[in-house]
């Protein structure tokens, strides 16, 4: 692949930016802090805004990597503020593969923005970083992760049974790719 790190994307309603540490009070108060935001997820919930700086400051830090992607999303009308993160992970050169988890505050559930991020970033790594598989996962107890993932044109590929561990202890996860030729 050709990794070429965090670019800003943009689409009709979000743009998605890299993370700044003067970031941290909007995800504290927007998403980290909400434990019903992160119930799913496989860190807990930030008690403190230091929380969400620690982690901004490890985030900011990686931004040097031309392999590392991790996107702030922002709702245009919603200011400068983000109100939710999508990244990839877990990169695969040798197959060309990209791991793609986000988060979303629960303010902003059930509008189609996730699936904004989600159609942007897929293009992103298909048509500028060559990647061939995109995938991702979700807890089963989760539904609606899955729909944002087949919104997106992404394939349910199955559930492995007790193969990976968030916050509810070890648990299902059920598997979502699309390949470069199904875009």
């Amino acid at each position: 692949m050709n990794h070429c790190g965090t670019k800003r994307l943009e689409t009709d309603r979000i743009i998605l930016r890299r993370f700044s540490t003067e970031d941290a009070e909007a995800m504290y108060r927007n998403w980290a802090s909400d434990s019903e935001v992160t119930e799913y997820l496989t860190w807990p919930a930030h008690t403190s805004v230091e929380d969400s700086r620690e982690a901004l400051k490890e985030w900011t830090a990686s931004y040097s990597r031309k392999d590392y992607y991790q996107w702030a999303i922002v709702l245009k009308s919603h200011g400068n503020d983000p109100i939710g993160s999508i990244g990839a992970g877990n990169l695969n050169d040798d197959i060309d593969m990209v791991h793609i988890g986000y988060c979303l505050g629960k303010a902003w559930w059930h509008q189609g923005i996730m699936s904004e991020a989600l159609k942007a970033v897929i293009k992103f790594f298909f048509d500028e970083v060559g990647a061939n598989r995109i995938e991702s996962r979700h807890d089963p107890r989760n539904p609606h992760s899955g729909m944002v993932m087949k919104k997106c044109g992404m394939k349910y590929e199955g559930t492995l049974r007790e193969s990976d561990r968030n916050n509810q202890g070890v648990c299902d996860a059920c598997w979502y790719a699309i390949l470069k030729s199904e875009q």
